[in-house]
């Protein structure tokens, strides 16, 4: 035994040391920056946040026309000065504003699509009482960071391709649209159809912090609630009511079948509404049930389940409607983004510096070019936190850094397309 122990680590110690004149396997490559990219991006940085001010101080929530027209006129016309054909879309669905389609042709073989969005969840007025502002390593303001903080800096990485001359691509299409906070229900035709026409799609919401790209997403749909009840005088006659937030309350009991929190499916109740006066038996009531999935299955499970409880009432003669919005798949984890996540790795190594992946349950249009068999990579805009809060913030330090990296991205994939996925 000791003897074949000693010619094993003979051996062994042959085969740890190539013969004299055997080619070294060569060393891997350390990423480079590229000078040119990030001095423009550095260059870059007092009018990129200039236009973001700008853009943040105009509100611009879900179904605000003139503000979503004022901004999409802003971004049009920088667009426009760097050759893109503009085509304003009218919104698939009424009271909201056109869509921005900006389109331009290359030399070369990638087919690039971007996707931001201008909308923002903040009522008319916000931008007044909060308007755009900047500390040491944070700024603030309504949609800062969710998502025009992403959209200017598309923007920008476009701006700065133009000035270098950068036309190795088929084409770049840039889909600025105004209703992703409601599920894109302006969009979803528009956004369909030129997944089909692209071969990949960047997506500009926000990286999370302190630097992270989204490789994950949870699909999101509203379920909505109905109760019909019957009314009634609520002092002399309360008996021939039938009410229907009663009714309500025993039909959104649901925090035993569902979870509010985690990485799975959630539930959350996000709106209640029920009664007209103080003395009146409420014969109408409703709810919104905000729900998030990892597993497009889920969404039929909720159905189900909700379907099931409206055939059993607690307060007689009330009925119960359940109904659900057009919902965003997810974007489950595949093979396509990470492949396109281990590039940003790269050339964010590239600068010395680490950028990490993870996932949450904002949906984005990015599920939709997965589900079209289209390699999509989000959360590309500036890393951020507390989105949908007064205390919505981007940190600034991410965006010089994340401005170089969709540049280079797109510089790549405009020369080396990736593969489809399906």
């Amino acid at each position: 035994m000791k003897f074949k122990f000693i010619v094993m680590a003979a051996g062994a110690a042959l085969l740890s040391f190539p013969a004299q004149g055997a080619p070294k396997a060569p060393a891997p490559k350390t990423p480079v920056r590229d000078a040119k990219v990030w001095a423009a991006a550095e260059a870059a940085r007092p009018n990129q946040l200039k236009l973001l001010e700008q853009v943040v101080n105009v509100d611009s929530g879900t179904g605000d026309v003139e503000g979503g027209r004022k901004i999409a006129a802003i971004l049009a016309g920088r667009l426009k000065a760097m050759g893109f054909s503009i085509e304003s879309v009218k919104a698939e669905a009424d009271g909201l504003p056109e869509n921005t389609v900006a389109t331009l042709a290359g030399t070369g073989k990638g087919r690039i699509l971007l996707i931001g969005h201008i909308d923002t969840v903040f009522e008319p007025g916000t931008a007044a009482k909060r308007p755009f502002r900047m500390d040491a390593e944070k700024a603030y303001g309504p949609g800062v960071s969710d998502e025009k903080g992403g959209v200017i800096e598309g923007v920008y990485a476009l701006q700065i391709l133009h000035d270098l001359g950068f036309k190795d691509f088929k084409q770049i299409v840039f889909l600025i649209e105004t209703s992703e906070e409601r599920g894109s229900p302006g969009t979803r035709k528009l956004i369909e159809k030129l997944v089909r026409d692209a071969d990949v799609e960047l997506n500009l919401e926000p990286g999370d912090t302190p630097d992270v790209m989204t490789v994950w997403r949870k699909g999101g749909s509203t379920y909505t609630i109905d109760i019909t009840g019957r009314a009634a005088h609520a002092g002399i006659a309360p008996q021939e009511g039938r009410n229907a937030a009663t009714e309500l309350i025993h039909q959104i009991q649901l925090d035993d079948v569902f979870p509010k929190s985690g990485d799975g499916l959630t539930a959350n109740l996000t709106i209640l509404q029920a009664g007209s006066r103080g003395n009146i038996i409420p014969d109408h009531a409703s709810a919104q049930i905000n729900v998030r999935v990892r597993d497009k299955a889920d969404y039929d499970r909720v159905q189900a389940i909700m379907a099931k409880n409206a055939l059993t009432t607690q307060v007689p003669d009330t009925k119960v409607t359940v109904t659900h919005e057009g919902s965003f798949p997810p974007l489950a984890n595949n093979p396509g983004t990470d492949a396109l996540a281990g590039k940003a790795e790269a050339i964010y190594a590239g600068l010395g510096l680490t950028i990490t992946r993870g996932g949450n349950g904002g949906a984005s249009e990015s599920a939709m070019a997965y589900e079209a068999g289209i390699p999509a990579l989000d959360g590309l805009g500036p890393a951020a936190a507390n989105f949908h809060a007064p205390t919505e913030y981007l940190l600034l330090g991410t965006v010089t850094p994340r401005l170089y990296l969709l540049t280079k991205l797109i510089q790549d994939l405009g020369h080396e397309p990736p593969p489809r996925l399906k």
